[in-house]
């Protein structure tokens, strides 16, 4: 052996070698560069990803398929909406019920803070490069890779960075609303790749969605946060990347947004067509009827509308006769989702699913929607109904019958076999049979009727607290208090403002509450926070019921996990029938259509998307 001690020149050349040759072991190994595993530089750069398949849109596309690339820049819109805001930090547990609309929002898009990738909306779940100028992804899923784009800046003119990027996914897994922090505790590390790419490892590639919420993660500038205080309230605007900034703010009553003329991402084929308006205000008001009132008189510019009879009578004024306001509907192709009136479970009365079962059939649609709606809703039975994912009306298949084999005993035979359906009456508001059926079920439960009353053995009365926020919820609830009365049951209704039903509902302060789960053709991670166990017990969440079911959780582990479109359609089956077969929810109804008034001010593309219009394509008519 050559001595280090006497020959230091032959020992560093030895050394040198070694190295080399290690390299080029590794390089036939497809582990060149540091820090990546076998074959990892043979994953190419793409410009979208989506969580089956291949995204629609090629490399060189124009606009989304939803957008109107001459669409005109200019003008003001006014969106209005129900309640109050105290808050401008949506990303965390105290204000993420309570905040300003508009900053991130399903519907008026991304006004302030972005993401490194954006969503097509045209697509079940396909993303393209946003902050992040392209992407690499491997078949196993079990890492991500975004290469920034250079231009990429925020509001305040700094560059977006890796920093910037690996801050954002801190705060929120440390600091963040729930599924944050649960979403986020599962990335093993994040590494600044280069000068301008930032590389996710995860602890495996189990969770087929997480790298794609990986891309949707709101990103913030870490000059302009500090993390002491970002848990707490605050109406102090927040800097982001987007197309607008903050330019007035009312607590509780409007938000106005300005759009940023050296938006850097405006002529990207992304945004193309989109965020048109100059200004956008956000105004607030205490119920639906003095929002239908403001729309009347020209305050808001456009209203969405989910109660068929302001659909049928609400538009009886002069600017309607005069063509000055348009009613559009708008076809879906996504899932109904589900409204219902959720059982908080964590309360003893709603423990024993005979109970829940017996009171969810006593909702009398057939004479609701006669009455109420004009006949205009359809009856929602299942968690993803219209779409290829429900289990209505489909025996099971043998891959769900596999991976439900475990929990047999928690699914209903005729949920299974896809016989089930919501209990339908004959309308008259009092339904005999039905009735009967329901007394049966309570009676199984240990429950009789005694001088009127329902009773349980130790002569305690069946009664329970809806808590509503809403004069249309209100009547929905009256209506149901008056079926449970026919057979003794006592539901009392507690009406609070908008405030204090955010707070309660947050911290579970619920017998019954009114609740809604949009659906999409790509449910994924967000059924965890709906639906799972561990969501239970974090306030916050949207497991409203308080559901603790390990069917339901093993069926939204073998959904995140599915690698085909066959294996992943059979696990939301599944779950929706492990749903079904628990009576969380007293399903109620859905709309065919979306409707939307407007002033004819405002005008909006040719094409909608399969989940409805999408508001940030709209734009202001040149006068």
């Amino acid at each position: 052996m050559v001595s280090q001690k006497f020959f230091p020149q032959v020992a560093r050349f030895a050394a040198a070698k070694a190295f080399l040759a290690l390299a080029l072991l590794l390089a036939i190994d497809g582990g060149a560069t540091p820090g990546y595993g076998a074959g990892q530089e043979d994953v190419p750069a793409v410009h979208g990803i989506a969580m089956h398949g291949d995204p629609a849109l090629p490399a060189d596309f124009q606009a989304l398929p939803y957008a109107n690339p001459d669409a005109p820049k200019g003008g003001t819109v006014t969106y209005g909406v129900q309640g109050s805001f105290d808050s401008l930090n949506q990303f965390i547990v105290q204000g993420g019920t309570s905040s300003a609309r508009g900053i991130r929002d399903p519907e008026y898009g991304e006004l302030v803070i972005e993401s490194l990738l954006a969503r097509n909306h045209d697509e079940a779940f396909s993303l393209y490069g946003l902050l992040a100028k392209s992407v690499r992804l491997p078949d196993e899923r079990d890492w991500i890779e975004f290469k920034l784009d250079e231009r990429a800046r925020f509001s305040d003119g700094a560059p977006v960075t890796p920093e910037d990027v690996i801050f954002s996914f801190e705060i929120l897994r440390d600091k963040g609303r729930p599924h944050f922090r649960a979403r986020y505790s599962r990335i093993k590390s994040m590494e600044k790749i280069g000068e301008n790419t930032v590389r996710f490892t995860f602890e495996n590639g189990e969770d087929r969605e997480l790298p794609l919420l990986v891309g949707l993660s709101p990103i913030f500038p870490k000059h302009t946060i500090d993390p002491e205080t970002f848990e707490k309230s605050t109406l102090v605007a927040p800097v982001g990347s987007g197309p607008y900034v903050i330019d007035t703010v009312e607590p509780g009553s409007r938000i106005t947004y300005r759009r940023d003329p050296d938006y850097w991402a405006k002529d990207l084929p992304i945004r193309r067509g989109l965020y048109n308006f100059d200004e956008v205000r956000v105004e607030y008001f205490r119920d639906e009827n003095s929002l239908q009132q403001a729309f009347q008189k020209g305050l808001v510019s456009l209203l969405p509308v989910r109660d068929p009879a302001r659909w049928m009578t609400g538009f009886d004024f002069p600017a309607v006769k005069e063509g000055k306001v348009s009613r559009d509907s708008f076809k879906l192709g996504t899932p109904a989702g589900m409204k219902g009136f959720a059982f908080n479970t964590r309360r003893a009365v709603f423990q024993d699913i005979a109970v829940r079962k017996a009171l969810a059939m006593l909702f009398d649609f057939e004479w609701v929607n006669r009455n109420l709606y004009y006949g205009l809703y359809e009856r929602t039975g299942g968690y993803f109904d219209n779409s290829i994912l429900s289990s209505l009306g489909r025996p099971a298949s043998d891959a769900e019958r596999e991976l439900l084999a475990p929990y047999a005993d928690q699914i209903e035979p005729d949920v299974m076999a896809g016989t089930w359906a919501p209990k339908q009456t004959d309308g008259s508001g009092r339904d005999r049979a039905v009735l009967r059926e329901a007394v049966r079920l309570l009676n199984s439960a240990g429950y009789a009727i005694e001088d009127g009353v329902m009773r349980d053995r130790s002569g305690r009365p069946l009664t329970f607290e809806f808590l509503v926020a809403s004069k249309d919820e209100e009547r929905l609830a009256i209506a149901y208090q008056r079926q449970l009365k026919l057979i003794g049951v006592e539901m009392t209704l507690r009406s609070v403002d908008a405030a204090q039903y955010q707070k309660r509902r947050q911290d579970y302060d619920f017998d019954v509450v009114v609740a809604s789960w949009p659906a999409s053709l790509s449910p994924g991670n967000e059924q965890s926070y709906r639906w799972g166990s561990k969501a239970a017990d974090l306030p916050g969440t949207f497991n409203f019921a308080g559901v603790k079911s390990p069917a339901v959780d093993a069926m939204i582990d073998a959904l995140l996990a599915a690698r085909s479109q066959e294996d992943f359609v059979a696990a939301v089956r599944a779950l929706d029938r492990s749903l079904i077969s628990g009576h969380y929810v007293v399903p109620l109804f859905h709309l065919p259509d979306i409707w939307i008034a407007r002033w004819t001010t405002i005008g909006h593309p040719a094409n909608a998307t399969i989940a409805g219009p999408r508001l940030e394509a709209w734009w202001a008519m040149p006068n």
